[in-house]
């Protein structure tokens, strides 16, 4: 077992932009997002199956989604941030640091909601890079992914990033007045550099042409 004797844990997440190629992360605002939030995750062409296993939504009424987001941007357990499409300007999703605990250096991303233009494109993939990045930047030594066991998209999702399977939490939650059993993934730091160079690997100009990929992301990682 490895020494951790000069362990003193890491600090909460702070950062209020993390740039990328395709997007920028900022802190939740929702006087600046709202509206651009709204359109994209209730607007004409949004995914109907966005909200079938979040603990929330969908919402058909823009005061609750106000009030939603409000409270979401109040709190710093879950630290969120908004999608920014860098060659739009839109705001295309949201998406979470939470679980925090940095006196044991365990974070998760979480909450994770995407308009349908980020669906299947590099931009989801990069929001989820650029917080895995800044999670171990700060220190932190597990990064953990956790979805309702029957979401069969998270699930896949979690493995493509390169996450690790770890076992499902049987009866763990009740979301919606329904059972949920919980598929928990982690990623630790020292699989990070090479989980790392698979990304900006798979992110690069030399992969990403004409609107498509040279090479699917766990070849990029397997190459490493």
């Amino acid at each position: 077992m490895s020494s951790l004797a000069d362990w003193k844990g890491v600090p909460a997440p702070s950062a209020q932009v993390l740039e990328g190629r395709f997007i920028r992360l900022e802190k939740l605002d929702p006087a600046r997002h709202a509206d651009g939030l709204w359109q994209a995750l209730e607007g004409p062409g949004a995914d109907p199956k966005l909200w079938d296993y979040l603990p929330y939504g969908p919402f058909k009424d823009r005061g609750a989604f106000d009030a939603w987001l409000d409270n979401h941007a109040a709190n710093v357990d879950p630290y969120f941030f908004s999608v920014i499409d860098r060659a739009s300007g839109e705001v295309q999703g949201i998406l979470s640091l939470m679980s925090i605990v940095p006196a044991q250096g365990r974070i998760e991303i979480g909450h994770v909601t995407f308009g349908a233009p980020m669906q299947r494109s590099p931009k989801s993939t990069e929001a989820v890079y650029l917080l895995a990045k800044e999670s171990f930047a700060l220190g932190y030594r597990r990064l953990e992914w956790k979805c309702n066991n029957g979401n069969a998209r998270s699930k896949y999702a979690a493995e493509r990033l390169g996450f690790t399977f770890e076992g499902v939490f049987r009866q763990h939650m009740v979301v919606k007045g329904q059972n949920r059993d919980t598929a928990w993934y982690s990623m630790l730091d020292s699989e990070w550099p090479a989980i790392k160079a698979g990304f900006e690997q798979w992110l690069s100009e030399d992969n990403q042409r004409d609107g498509g990929q040279v090479r699917g992301l766990a070849q990029c990682r397997s190459d490493r």
